[in-house]
């Protein structure tokens, strides 16, 4: 966002806003406000989904690593004897 995006400041030391004006500042910064409001929700619920994800990743890892950790099928497996080549 460059500095030709952003509204210029008003400067109301020079002269007093009129009713209209207060009324329209008025209106915008209840819009901001709900603007807000909303943007807060929303970083809820996806810190929550974030949440959800990452315990759900961190579950099947861990599943993963203790099934493997349980296999004892390669336990009983014996090497085949290696024939020499050398006779």
């Amino acid at each position: 966002m460059g500095k030709e995006d952003l509204m210029p400041k008003v400067d109301f030391s020079k002269e007093k806003p009129n009713e209209s004006q207060l009324q329209y500042i008025r209106l915008i910064e209840e819009k901001n406000r709900e603007r807000v409001e909303k943007l807060r929700k929303l970083r809820v619920r996806n810190l929550w989904t974030a949440g959800l994800l990452g315990t759900a990743v961190f579950s099947i890892y861990a599943y993963s690593m203790l099934s493997v950790r349980q296999e004892s099928f390669l336990d009983d497996f014996n090497e085949p004897a290696r024939e020499n080549s050398a006779q």
